[in-house]
């Protein structure tokens, strides 16, 4: 998954804007809702447990992996070099141990273990393909740099989005303080032009926020719905009263 104006005060001001550059904020982390406090990126215990449990099915594989004589992985490198699928998935699952272990020493970056392996096994399928035509003469050396670049780049992109999001969060706040405060003010809902100057953004920047903010509290309802149950609702009792008219 921008730059600073200058003399802009607004903390929020480098927000990518709808359709500009290569965000990320609606990838990785998830916004459910605009202005939850507390910790954002939380992962929740039922899918701890799922990584748990898929890191123990990757190690179960590791383990009854027969190895590979040097003779067969040669021939194993070659036809997989050619294209040849079957080898491909045999130098994985023999090498699925090396990914394990080098996703182990970069734990704690943002990432789950099982993301991590998956992205470290897309480096690895890299490295298999190419090194009958590296001039490499180590295999395992030369996939350990394949898959910890590929780790390196999704821990760098998972953290940027993070960023994306965190920034995308802050900026609804103040988008919806600043139209609550207006409304107070003017005594009318702000036009898009006022609220731009006010939180000192581009008109851009004050129609994206603004969509995201909407976005929310439209899932906000939709969540809220879920757990109304109409039959619960005595519509007699309080006809003309709250839900009367």
């Amino acid at each position: 998954m921008a730059i600073l104006a200058a003399g802009c005060q607004c903390k929020t001001w480098n927000i990518r804007a709808a359709g500009g550059g290569n965000s990320n904020c609606s990838s990785a982390s998830k916004i459910d809702c605009v202005g939850v406090s507390g910790n954002q990126h939380a992962r929740r215990p039922d899918t701890v447990d799922s990584d748990t449990e898929t890191m123990r099915d990757l190690l179960k594989q590791v383990a009854m992996a027969r190895p590979l004589t040097d003779g067969e992985q040669q021939r194993l490198l070659e036809r997989a070099g050619l294209g040849d699928r079957a080898s491909q998935e045999r130098l994985v699952a023999v090498n699925l141990g090396l990914v394990i272990r080098l996703a182990n020493e970069r734990g704690e970056h943002g990432m789950s273990m099982p993301d991590l392996v998956q992205e470290g096994s897309i480096g690895l399928v890299e490295a298999i393909r190419s090194f009958a035509n590296s001039g490499e003469g180590d295999f395992v050396p030369f996939a350990a740099r394949h898959v910890v670049a590929q780790m390196e780049a999704a821990i760098a992109a998972e953290a940027a989005a993070t960023r994306d999001a965190d920034r995308l969060i802050a900026a609804a706040t103040d988008y919806e303080r600043t139209q609550m405060v207006m409304h107070l003010e003017l005594h009318r809902n702000a036009t898009e032009m006022e609220l731009a100057e006010k939180l000192e953004w581009t008109v851009e920047r004050t129609r994206h926020v603004a969509e995201v903010v909407a976005d929310a509290r439209r899932r906000h309802d939709e969540q809220m719905l879920e757990f109304i149950d109409p039959q619960d609702i005595d519509f007699d009792h309080v006809e003309g009263g709250e839900f009367g008219g």
